[in-house]
């Protein structure tokens, strides 16, 4: 079992690694052919594997830029392990804050979403947002979380790039299966098969979550009305090596979710339905409380690969395949009666694309990449409304409603190449340098050509120095940006204030970014980053009205800065982890998705710098583990400052919600040898303090109901590795 929980890589580190990789995968390919057989051993499989594996790596450069690493051991310290959700797990990196799942779970440096997953090498295709999680933690053999002034082979996504590397069948055949069970009836039982037989190596997962706390709760008691979910995930990584320098992969992954939408007991009716309700008298015979509002959620992805490693040439090219879908059904006469809308609307997306990426070592100081990506996407958008008539003003006419079928969709496409050269100026000196070019063709018709400079310097074997500039575009995400039409909605109860709404532009930012790590001893390394960044049409997502999908639209003007610490400490029985950030983000201007507002907000934006609504001020996250034995024993903690709500006069994003700290513990211990295998056992307490506290209030710009953190939960589970 591993025992680095998470370290903190020099830049300049990085780039002898890299070059050691190189190095390596050569010494293995000149070793002889013993892979070419279809009777190879496990043994010689799996060094194949791992050089190619470290080829693969090699592809990607991180020269001059901020890389935290979570591995095994890492996750197996955080309170629900391998079931731990993925969002979670990044939340134990520096610059990563909370939000509500329907919000997109987490934001990374203040950007909303933005955040760029890569499996093996491979970008995953964008799917729809909702509340379920694509990933599972389980898959997960190591993550590289990189930030900051990214190199020209990184786009379209850039808050963060999660580069995740699977795990694979080792040289004997096995596999785990469990069980974890909680408080809300939460009950997630897993398996995992690998294993290699001849030239082919395969790892298998599967898992299903049921609980009756699938989406935060609209109040803050312990349970929610109304809250069950059902979730499934299928992961499968398939490698075929025809000799020692090829490798064909198969990888696949399915996600199915199913989604109550929490009921707030207690509102007041706000519209006439005939025979349910009276607003004018305030009666209802369908109280809140038993609203019946549902969402369900499919994402399924599968990528081909062909990976070869020629001496100095490594390239990876692979075709992949995506579809996701959302789709939310209404309590068609309660949306009615408290909301004067009720839309049961579907949403699809179906990208097919190709992705290469190649490195070539001209010689000691020279590394050049380069890549091109081509993305095709046809979405659709398909909406039954029913709403009641009004007058200019809004005004209620009638209480029978009308029902509207407001349909769209379309097909576009992402093209993106990119060239840049790692350069080892000198022995403690690197520059990555690179021009990237990227071209949406959808709802939008816009290009970029984005130049890249990362600089790392080695100031002595304990501390570096980088520094880096990207200029960057970012495309809406064309799953989120159809646009309905508003005339269909005129005199009616859904018709907007505002009867203009363009198209969502793409995002264009000046990004810098400097850093230093220190290592003080062998067990201590500190580190430092700041970054600032400027950005024309800044793009957030808000949700506006009941389906809990989110909405793009566009700041004209945006910046954001922030400084990020973090300390880990590594001993042989014991570890920790420090991380704080403090940022801050504004917008100006609403230029896009203008329906969508009131009047009186957009007047005032137009004005005045006002903040994001998920921007929060502070964020720490910490923790500490302690072995002992054939036990566990860790507990970590995460601390928020509040995103931002509407002041008391009505001001958009002006004051902040109340600061929140969960502290978190769990014990495990490990039966190495019983009469079925390898056994695990697992106890802990999430939100040990039992702290209630708000993550939403319901107010500022595009923000739905109040959601509150999840109350103290107890997590039993137990696993056998056979």
């Amino acid at each position: 079992m591993k025992r680095i929980t998470c370290m903190r890589k020099l830049p300049l580190m990085l780039a002898s690694l890299s070059l050691a990789s190189t190095v390596h995968s050569q010494t293995v390919s000149s070793a002889g052919n013993t892979a070419t057989s279809t009777d190879a051993t496990p043994e010689v499989i799996e060094i194949i594997g791992a050089h190619l594996k470290s080829a693969r790596i090699e592809l990607s450069p991180k020269i001059g830029t901020t890389v935290y690493t979570l591995d095994e051991h890492k996750i197996e310290t955080l309170g629900q392990g391998e079931d731990t959700p993925f969002n979670e797990v990044l939340l134990r990196l520096p610059g990563v804050s909370e939000d509500s799942k329907g919000s997109g779970s987490i934001h990374i440096r203040d950007d909303h979403g933005n955040v760029q997953y890569r499996v093996n090498g491979v970008q995953l295709p964008e799917s729809i947002s909702g509340f379920g999680q694509s990933i599972d933690t389980r898959q997960i053999d190591k993550v590289e979380f990189v930030t900051g002034a990214l190199p020209a082979q990184y786009g379209l996504r850039t808050a963060g790039i999660v580069d995740i590397q699977t795990k694979e069948g080792g040289t004997k055949p096995g596999g785990q299966i469990g069980m974890l069970t909680g408080s809300n009836n939460y009950a997630e039982p897993s398996a995992e098969l690998f294993g290699s037989q001849g030239n082919f190596n395969y790892y298998l997962s599967a898992s299903h979550v049921s609980n009756s706390l699938g989406i935060e709760n609209p109040l803050p008691g312990k349970s929610a009305l109304h809250d069950d979910t059902r979730q499934a995930k299928t992961f499968g990584s398939l490698s075929y090596f025809t000799d020692d320098d090829t490798r064909y992969g198969l990888m696949f992954g399915t996600y199915s979710g199913t989604f109550q939408i929490p009921n707030n007991p207690g509102q007041a009716v706000a519209f006439s339905l005939t025979g349910i309700s009276d607003a004018g008298k305030g009666f209802s015979s369908l109280p809140s409380a038993q609203l019946n509002d549902h969402q369900a959620e499919t994402n399924r992805y599968i990528v081909l690969s062909y990976q070869k490693s020629l001496g100095n040439l490594n390239f990876q090219v692979s075709g992949f395949h995506q579809y996701s879908e959302l789709h939310y059904t209404p309590d068609l006469a309660g949306d009615l009666i408290f909301n004067g809308v009720a839309t049961n609307s579907l949403r699809g997306n179906t990208a097919n694309g190709v992705q290469l990426d190649a490195s070539y070592k001209l010689n000691n100081t020279h590394t050049v990449r380069s890549g091109v990506e081509y993305a095709r996407q046809t979405t659709h958008s398909n909406n039954t409304v029913a709403v009641f008539p009004a007058d200019n003003t809004g005004a209620q006419l009638g209480t029978d409603p009308l029902s509207i079928v407001d349909n769209s969709g379309k097909t576009g496409s992402l093209t993106s190449l990119y060239m840049q050269d790692e350069w080892h100026i000198a022995e403690p000196l690197t520059l990555n340098y690179g021009l990237r070019f990227d071209k949406v063709a959808a709802f939008v018709d816009e290009h970029q050509w984005s130049p890249r400079l990362n600089l790392a310097y080695a100031l002595n074997d304990d501390t570096a120095f980088h520094a880096g500039y990207s200029r960057y575009f970012t495309p809406p995400p064309q799953e989120l940006a159809s646009q309905g039409s508003i005339n269909l909605y005129a005199h009616t109860t859904n018709a907007a204030s505002i009867p203009v709404s363009d198209n969502v532009k793409s995002e264009k930012t000046h990004y810098f970014d400097v850093g230093i790590s220190r290592k003080l001893n062998a067990l201590l390394t500190l580190t430092a980053d700041a970054y600032y960044k400027k950005v024309a049409n800044l793009i957030d997502e808000g949700q506006f009205g009941q389906a809990l999908i989110l909405s793009p639209f566009n700041y004209r003007q945006g910046r954001a800065q922030g400084l990020e610490f973090s300390a880990i400490y590594n001993d042989k029985l014991w570890g920790g982890f420090l991380n704080f950030t403090v940022q801050k983000a504004q917008g100006k201007n609403i230029i896009s998705g203008q329906s969508l507002f009131a009047p009186d907000e957009l007047s005032y934006i137009a004005n005045h710098f006002v903040y994001l609504d998920h921007d929060q001020t502070y964020s720490l996250s910490g923790g500490v583990h302690y072995d002992f034995g054939d036990s566990q024993l860790s507990a970590d903690f995460l601390y928020g400052s509040g995103m931002r709500r509407t002041s008391d006069n009505g001001e958009p994003n002006a004051a902040t919600l109340g600061q929140h700290a969960t502290v978190n513990m769990s014990l495990t211990h490990v039966w190495n040898e019983t009469a079925v295998g390898k056994l695990q056992g697992r106890l802990a307490l999430v939100n040990l303090f039992d702290q209630s506290y708000l993550l939403r209030d319901g107010t500022g710009v595009g923000v739905g109901a109040p959601q509150y953190g999840a109350r103290r939960t107890l997590f039993a589970g137990i696993s056998l590795s056979f």
